[in-house]
């Protein structure tokens, strides 16, 4: 991807521009959905508690609205996600960012972990899931299994990072999902915050990356280097 020579429109249209902290605001969230609006982002990503108010607040915009599900930590009881998935399509996300249970992954529980996917896809029609696999945790056999099994059960991205773990995105980890898992596309999240940064990950084979920075990103796009 030839980030270089790419228009304002096309980058803006690879950013979750995101504000999942616990303390974001009303006021936060429209800033956020005004800021999204403003530069044409892909989405605006936010807790599922704010779906209805940024889906309203993007409504004809053309940026969609991404909510986070089982966010941070994604370990709670089974059908958990899916409802939280399911409550917030019907306040308007179209977009779902799930984490995945990186502890039934890790103890081998593979069952649990494709049901537990399926029911959050089943639960999310007619909007895009991504699965965050919070790859800071995960050996790299690890990762290749967790995107093949996000792939197999008709999910359309893996995330790397929510940002609350220990360490966030990195090349590495996308140049090896985009190496053994074909057809899967990487959403790269935690610690993009400049255009540089960026640059790298799209050419890296990354679809889009979540950031807080994004009208940061935005603005980098022209300076010199």
């Amino acid at each position: 991807m030839d980030i270089l020579h790419m228009g304002a429109d096309e980058l803006a249209r690879h950013i979750d521009h995101t504000n999942v902290r616990p303390d974001a605001t009303e006021n936060d969230i429209i800033r956020l959905c005004d800021e999204a609006k403003e530069y044409g982002f892909a989405s605006a990503c936010v807790a599922s508690c704010w779906a209805s108010l940024a889906s309203e607040r993007l409504r004809d915009s053309g940026v969609r609205t991404c909510c986070v599900v089982g966010f941070p930590f994604g370990s709670a009881a089974l059908h958990t996600k899916a409802f939280e998935a399911r409550e917030a399509v019907g306040a308007g996300a179209e977009e779902i960012d799930a984490v995945i249970n990186v502890g039934y992954l890790k103890s081998g529980l593979l069952d649990s972990v494709r049901r537990e996917l399926s029911e959050v896809v089943d639960a999310s029609t007619g909007a895009m899931v991504k699965i965050i696999i919070e790859a800071c945790y995960l050996a790299d056999e690890e990762k290749v299994l967790a995107a093949r099994l996000i792939r197999d059960v008709g999910a359309p991205y893996v995330k790397t990072s929510t940002g609350y773990g220990p360490g966030g995105a990195t090349l590495e980890d996308v140049a090896l999902i985009k190496k053994e898992v074909p057809g899967i596309k990487i959403k790269a999240s935690g610690g993009i915050r400049t255009f540089e940064n960026a640059r790298r990950f799209l050419e890296a084979g990354a679809s889009r990356i979540g950031t807080s920075s994004g009208p940061r990103i935005m603005e980098g796009l022209n300076r010199p280097p």
